[in-house]
């Protein structure tokens, strides 16, 4: 999408999990490009919550949606979803699995045209990772799958420890699933979330994320010129 002051087409794109620590970074990015087209569905669980993310920007509407219950009419109408919700802990297999599943066959059904869905390292083999963590990254591995077998144009985006500092703009990103341990702040997770729906060549790829010295846009270029098959 070009950036233009008159953008001749909108993108509606639908946060999941918009209230939480990553999907209000989203939230906000996405409302700060509105002159470039984009428009956000802000899905929170709440009725409370509603002003609170609509005040974020005119390009920002709140719809009420829980992901353990019916989606459809969240999805309704949208160009693009970006998956950051989570249960904290809580229903891992009711939100962070089902519920992505749950919003995958909406999509599906809505004919949405990009699907980009916030992972954890660790998923590729969840019974490695430490004992409290592994029905959550159980969880996530399935709903990832899930995602692979649709027919959705999908990007799988797998961040290592998530930090609140503030973000630095520079990353580091692999397919071999073999960065090491390491964290990164939830703002440079959004950021990435929100670049690649803009890169086509991305679709259909899981990659890992961490800080590091590359810009997301480069970091990003590099993957997407180096194909699915990149290690």
């Amino acid at each position: 999408m070009s950036d233009t002051d008159n953008p001749t087409t909108t993108e509606t794109v639908l946060v999941a999990g918009s209230h939480g620590q990553v999907g209000q970074h989203v939230t906000k990015q996405l409302a700060e490009r509105e002159r470039e087209g984009y428009h956000v569905r802000a899905m929170v669980r709440k009725d409370s919550q509603v002003d609170e993310m609509e005040s974020m920007g005119a390009a920002v509407e709140a719809v009420v949606a829980d992901l353990t219950d019916s989606v459809e009419h969240a999805v309704d109408g949208c160009n693009a979803i970006i998956f950051a919700a989570g249960s904290g802990g809580e229903d891992v297999y009711g939100v962070d699995r089902d519920g992505a599943i749950r919003l995958v066959d909406a999509a599906a059904d809505e004919g949405i045209g990009r699907f980009v869905m916030l992972s954890s390292m660790g998923t590729d083999d969840p019974k490695s990772g430490p004992e409290p963590l592994q029905d959550y990254l159980i969880a996530k591995a399935e709903a990832d799958e899930y995602l692979r077998k649709s027919d959705l144009s999908h990007t799988i985006v797998r961040p290592g420890e998530l930090t609140t500092a503030p973000g630095t703009g520079e990353i580091r990103v692999g397919t071999d699933f073999e960065l090491g341990n390491g964290d990164i702040p939830r703002e440079d997770v959004a950021s990435v979330l929100v670049r690649v729906l803009e890169y086509d060549r991305l679709t259909g790829e899981t990659f890992e994320l961490l800080s590091g010295d590359d810009s997301i846009d480069g970091a990003l270029g590099s993957l997407a010129e180096a194909g699915p098959d990149a290690v």
